[in-house]
This record gives structure tokens, sequence and C-alpha cells, in this order.
């Protein structure tokens, strides 16, 4: 593993231990040349996915990506870090488990979609006013007026 800081590809493992939700393994490591310390996830990767954009070009799926998206939803809402990890890796589990390689950007949405929906009402808001391209106040209320009136809020608000 090359070290962030220096470059240098003498990297030595501390420390190794599974994440809270055993999902990926945390490893410590020391650079040997400059000394600095950091730190690296393993994961496992069940296939090679990519995503196809509403204009049918393909990129490469990226986790990080979809973290940032869930990460800008939720800045400054009262969510435990860990609980956000949880969300993003199983979003990332259900991509993977769906048998297909290619992986369309509306499934993508609707999945971080549905996994903000039971984490947090504001984020999920925040979410689908850029995944849906809100435009103007009204369609907030249009939106808002739907997640009271459908019988899924009614279910997820018997869930919490």
């Amino acid at each position: 593993m090359q070290c962030p800081f220096c470059s240098n590809d003498d990297t030595q493992v501390k420390d190794s231990r599974p994440t809270e939700d055993n999902g990926a393994i945390r490893r410590r490591r020391h650079c040997v040349s400059c000394g600095a310390r950091f730190t690296t996830f393993e994961r496992v990767q069940l296939r090679e996915l990519t995503v196809v954009k509403s204009n049918g070009a393909k990129e490469p799926f990226d986790r990080e990506k979809l973290a940032r998206s869930v990460q800008i939803s939720l800045r400054k809402r009262p969510v435990e870090p860990e609980k956000v990890e949880h969300v993003i890796s199983a979003i990332v589990r259900q991509l993977e488990s769906t048998g297909e390689s290619e992986i369309p950007t509306g499934l993508v949405g609707q999945k971080i979609m549905d996994a903000l929906h039971s984490l947090d009402q504001v984020a999920y808001v925040r979410f689908a006013s850029v995944y849906r391209d809100f435009r103007e106040a009204s369609d907030f209320e249009d939106f808002i007026g739907q997640i009271g009136s459908s019988p899924q809020a009614d279910d997820r608000k018997l869930d919490k």
C-alpha cells in the first residue's frame, strides 16, 4: 500500500480489525520512510459495477461518489457516522446482489432515496430536491405532500 503522504511503497500494517458491521477490515498502517500513520479499509467486492447514466453514458461505479451524495444530504443532521456507513454498505450490497453488472442511475438514486427515507426525513427531502430536479418551492410542497399521504409513509411511521 502506497503512503498517501510521501508515496513510498513500503508501509506496514500495525493493527487490523473488522468494522462494526463486519462489512470491511480497518487497517492502521505505518510508513517506513516518513513515519506517517494512516488507515485503510478493505471491502469485499462481489462484482465490477458500471453505472448507466440517463443519456446512455457508462462509468465505473464509485462507492465514494455514492457516499458523498449521502453525506451531503445528511450534512448537519443528527445521524451517527456508523449508521451512515452501514446505510452506504447496505446500498452497495443491494446493487451488487442484483446480478447485473450494469446498473441504471435511476436504481442507484432510488436505493439512496429509500435508505434516506428511513434514516432522516430532512436528508430525504434534500436528496430528492437534487435527484428529482426541484425548480420551485411548489416542487418541495408537492413532494412533502406526497410523503405524508402515501401508503408507504404510513407503513414507515409504524416501523419507527
